[in-house]
């Protein structure tokens, strides 16, 4: 199902259309949707789009764990995420999946030199399917952008 995403401000749209396509073809496991949605995605700001994608990924580390994530938990995340990951895109990297999630739980040391926009865009889009399951992104991402303007609004 496409959304329009009109209720957001004009920055917001194409990071949340382009996120949402591709997190659905991630769940749909389509390479080649994944593909077109990933070159959409690194076309944008990426210090936006990386805003965007990390605190929906960082949002559904929370509600799967509300007691806090302790390194057994990210290893089982990490895990889970590459070996579902792998069974349609080979190319999956855990070292890119784990730099994700040190990125979205604030723990990233910020001398770990960044991957290529391309990958970090494919590889979220894998890291929110493999956390949604089912579930339509656009719950997550509207989460997400309704915290980014809050955060925004109380500084």
């Amino acid at each position: 199902m496409i959304h329009h995403w009109r209720h957001l401000p004009a920055p917001a749209r194409p990071i949340a259309a382009a996120a949402s396509a591709a997190v659905a073809a991630a769940q749909a496991h389509d390479r080649e949707a994944l593909d077109a949605a990933t070159a959409e995605l690194t076309a944008l700001d990426a210090a936006q789009t990386g805003l965007v994608l990390g605190t929906a990924t960082r949002l559904l580390l929370e509600q799967a764990h509300p007691d806090g994530l302790d390194s057994d938990a990210v290893r089982e995340v990490l895990a889970h995420c590459v070996r579902s990951a792998a069974a349609w895109h080979p190319d999956v990297d855990p070292q890119v999946v784990l730099y994700l999630l040190a990125a979205a739980l604030g723990v990233l040391d910020e001398q770990t030199p960044a991957p290529d926009p391309g990958v970090l865009a494919r590889h979220t889009a894998l890291l929110l399917a493999d956390q949604l399951g089912s579930r339509p992104p656009r719950e997550i991402l509207t989460a997400a952008l309704t915290e980014i303007e809050h955060t925004q609004l109380n500084d």
